[in-house]
């Protein structure tokens, strides 16, 4: 009997399951790159943001990777403020280094230091670097005003050969300003 026991175990031990989760959620993560960012780019996939996998490793996935972009999130509102007591003179000019010794640096350092702990703690929980500068300065921004609910899970109607598994699309979803600004574009109207 599984009483009081969460979540799945996927047939795997627990260090299994961490590290296949967290392969799943750096490759959902990376293909939010660009095309130019690939070795070949027919590497490249067809749609950003998805990925394929059966049904109950997405369902898994799903919460991990909500909790990474929840972190990326929270850490917007301090870069933002850490850009306000920022310098804006180049680095390493007299104006730059007269700030750099002062006042301003150190708070600066301050306001910034929450955003180090959070990239920190999502890299801690990805364990790549390359996945986690995507998640902050690509994807976190488009969810900032979104409360939750970051990812949906699409049931493939075609089973997995071999073995017959349910398959799953996993995606980001699309906010509602760039699906409103899509529709516009791609459905003409006729008067």
């Amino acid at each position: 009997m599984r009483h009081r026991r969460i979540g799945r175990v996927l047939g795997r031990n627990p260090k299994h399951q961490r590290a296949l989760l967290r392969s799943l959620a750096i490759a959902l993560i990376l293909t939010e790159r660009d095309v130019e960012d690939y070795d070949d780019p027919k590497q490249a996939p067809k749609v950003k943001g998805r990925i394929i996998t059966t049904l109950p490793k997405a369902k898994e996935l799903r919460p991990f990777v909500e909790r990474c972009v929840t972190l990326a999130i929270k850490s917007l509102k301090h870069e933002k403020a850490a850009d306000l007591v920022a310098c804006k003179a180049d680095k390493n000019s007299a104006e730059w280094k007269q700030w750099r010794d002062g006042e301003g640096w150190k708070e600066w350092v301050k306001v910034s230091a929450p955003v180090v702990a959070y990239r920190r703690q999502v890299y801690r929980i990805l364990g790549s670097k390359e996945a986690v500068a995507i998640l902050f300065e690509k994807i976190a921004p488009r969810y900032e005003e979104r409360p939750g609910g970051y990812t949906r899970i699409l049931k493939l109607a075609t089973p997995r050969l071999g073995d017959a598994g349910d398959r799953a699309i996993i995606e980001f979803v699309v906010p509602e300003r760039d699906r409103v600004a899509n529709k516009a574009a791609v459905i003409p109207t006729v008067e």
